[in-house]
């Protein structure tokens, strides 16, 4: 990235979503899932989606999984990133999917179930940013 580039915008989290991204912030990529049925879920709110339960936990992701679907940029919206720049959904092993930036890769290598890694990037004490990598 360009030093003349604008600050990146981020987000400005609430509730479960603050949660979330101070755990991120921390270098845990912890998830919630639910005590009552072991269902881990993304994004965060505060009635698990399966069963309703509201009795959940941060629990620590392994970070592995494989590219669900993903679009490769070439106008962005956040002017601070440079394009074309490819934004993947990763279906982690555990369940959930994920949103994010994939680094490391020429985009014409990109694939189906391609296998990457979760990176977080720490913002502040508050605010981690999640991105992939190749496994």
């Amino acid at each position: 990235m360009s030093d003349d580039r604008p600050p990146r915008v981020l987000p400005s989290p609430s509730g479960p979503s603050a949660e979330l991204h101070a755990h991120w912030a921390n270098g845990e990529l912890r998830l919630q899932r639910c005590r009552a049925c072991s269902t881990w879920q993304h994004p965060p709110r505060y009635r698990c989606a399966a069963c309703g339960s509201t009795d959940y936990e941060w629990a620590l992701s392994a970070g592995r999984g494989r590219v669900f679907s993903w679009t490769i940029t070439h106008r962005p919206v956040d002017p601070s990133f440079e394009v074309p720049y490819a934004v993947v959904v990763v279906e982690l092993d555990e369940g959930p999917r994920l949103v994010g930036n994939l680094d490391g890769i020429d985009n014409g290598d990109l694939a189906l179930d391609l296998p990457v890694v979760v990176a977080l990037e720490r913002v502040s004490d508050t605010i981690g940013l999640v991105s992939f990598r190749p496994a």
